[in-house]
């Protein structure tokens, strides 16, 4: 167990913290709000390093934490719900999943449809459009190519797509 906390404290430290600083940012649009929010969640990733199973990555772990304690400080400020801003979280583009999610009416739709995508298509996918990261930035996470962030990412999307037309979502 002692191994464990050694390594998922110095990755903690120093490989992930600038990526979970980014999507944060993504989350919350403001500079100072990303730095304490992601402070936190890393002095509560700190305290709770041993309840990291391992079923995800540790960045996925991470922006858990990080989402968690956003949702909080949203919710302490009286600020609107995460399905009211979520349409600002998300970047434009013809209409698609991305663009329907900014639909309050739709977006607790698309976070189910994403949480039953199996690995990686649904961390490939959050990570893109919820984190806004660019593909080059998930092909490291993962230590992969570009190209399988790309596939990965739009291989989501087309089944996404296909269950939303399903359910009536396109025509």
């Amino acid at each position: 167990m002692q191994k464990k906390k050694e390594i998922i404290s110095e990755r903690v430290l120093s490989a992930e913290y600038e990526a979970v600083y980014r999507y944060v940012l993504c989350l919350c649009r403001d500079e100072t709000a990303a730095k304490d929010i992601t402070q936190e969640a890393f002095l509560k990733a700190m305290k709770g390093r041993e309840s990291f199973a391992g079923e995800s990555s540790l960045y996925t772990w991470l922006c858990a934490i990080a989402k968690r304690v956003w949702l909080t400080s949203l919710k302490r400020q009286g600020r609107e719900s995460p399905a009211e801003i979520i349409g600002d979280v998300l970047p434009s583009e013809e209409a698609s999943p991305e663009d329907l999610a900014a639909e309050k009416d739709t977006a607790m739709y698309i976070h189910r449809l994403v949480h039953q995508l199996e690995e990686p298509y649904k961390e490939v996918f959050s990570l893109r459009v919820f984190g806004e990261l660019s593909f080059s930035e998930i092909a490291d996470l993962f230590s992969k190519t570009d190209s399988w962030a790309r596939v990965t990412y739009h291989r989501a999307k087309k089944t996404i797509t296909e269950k939303m037309r399903k359910d009536g979502y396109y025509e």
